[in-house]
């Protein structure tokens, strides 16, 4: 239990790291400084979606994270059939996840989607055997999807 507390801690400040990251672009974009005083740039390769489909996707991201959250406060209960349920439904390449990352035109974004999505899958596959440990090597592995994601595209 010990393990799972420092691993959900974690999974807790990197949720929130890249909650506060996702969400913060638009205002960084719109600051011409850092608090440093250094210049920004936004060097991520733009996805051209239309203000809709970007609050669309916001809503996408926004499930994620709550996803996240809950496997991880499931799998701290030993709900291990409840996150994996989760973990698919909400995570993994339903037939919904899949037209979305299709709807964004860019090759790339949309194999790095797909990716992502699997992962979320393999998650669920991993969380139905009720090993922590395992389970949260597999949540890893699903959020480094989410961080080259935002490290590489934007809105």
């Amino acid at each position: 239990m010990k393990i799972a507390n420092s691993l959900f801690s974690v999974f807790a400040c990197v949720a929130i790291f890249g909650a506060s990251t996702a969400f913060a672009v638009e205002e960084q974009a719109a600051a011409p400084m850092h608090h440093h005083e250094m210049p920004i740039e936004d060097n991520r390769i733009s996805l051209g979606i239309s203000p809709q489909m970007k609050l669309h996707q916001l809503a996408s991201m926004r499930e994620h994270l709550e996803a996240v959250q809950a496997i991880v406060g499931l799998i701290l209960e030993n709900k291990f059939d409840e996150a994996s349920k989760i973990a698919h439904q909400k995570l993994g390449l339903t037939p919904e996840k899949k037209a979305m990352c299709m709807a964004m035109h860019n090759q790339k974004f949309t194999e790095l989607g797909f990716a992502f999505h699997e992962s979320g899958d393999k998650l669920g596959e991993v969380l139905q055997t009720g090993d922590a440990g395992e389970s949260f090597k597999a949540l890893h592995k699903t959020m480094q999807f989410c961080v080259q994601c935002h490290a590489t595209y934007r809105q």
